[in-house]
């Protein structure tokens, strides 16, 4: 008995991995808007109707996604503070890993904007739309500035805010520069206005 239990528990991970490598193909191909569920099912080589097994819809499935890939980020700050680094480096590592899981994921950018213009209005983003992306930049900064690394005559919502809102910016920059490159440069200037003097 418990053997087919297990079995089955097995099949249901599967199938709920099957769906979300399908979703994720899916939007980075053509986008969150232009994917039905079926596009995701059919991808999965499931059933339409195995989809509401799993998920209540589209959008969360694409929490589930944003908040996979976030880990990656939480998990590569872990490392960085194991080490010990000040700060501004952890900042400098934060940042370029998230423009890296952007850059490979432009599906997340619109739930990124939608985060940024809501991040005050928490009753108007009842879909918890950030998975945490905005309070790891709140934490370092916030730490940096105990530490006295940083500037404290600016509020760490206002620095977490712009350092935020450069992926955005880059996205739909008009200038010739690759999207990491163009999100580097940006980094630096910021990093630079930050810093205790």
């Amino acid at each position: 008995m418990s053997e087919n239990f297990n079995l089955r528990e097995y099949k249901k991970v599967v199938a709920r991995q099957r769906i979300l490598d399908a979703a994720a193909y899916e939007f980075k191909t053509h986008g969150f808007a232009n994917t039905a569920i079926s596009d995701i099912m059919r991808g999965a080589n499931l059933g339409v109707g195995t989809f509401y097994n799993y998920f209540n819809s589209k959008e969360e499935v694409l929490m589930n996604l944003v908040k996979n890939l976030f880990k990656q980020v939480e998990e590569r700050i872990e490392i960085a503070r194991q080490e010990n680094l000040s700060s501004l480096e952890l900042l400098e590592i934060c940042c370029k890993s998230t423009a890296e899981l952007i850059n490979d994921n432009r599906f997340i950018l619109p739930l990124l904007s939608s985060a940024l213009e809501h991040s005050d209005k928490p009753e108007q983003n009842p879909k918890n739309i950030s998975p945490g992306f905005k309070e790891i930049f709140d934490e370092i900064i916030l730490s940096g500035q105990q530490t006295g690394e940083f500037r404290k005559d600016i509020p760490v919502e206002i620095v977490a805010e712009m350092f935020h809102s450069i992926y955005q910016a880059a996205a739909f920059s008009k200038l010739k520069i690759p999207f990491k490159e163009n999100i580097n440069l940006k980094i630096k200037i910021l990093l630079d206005g930050i810093k205790k003097r």
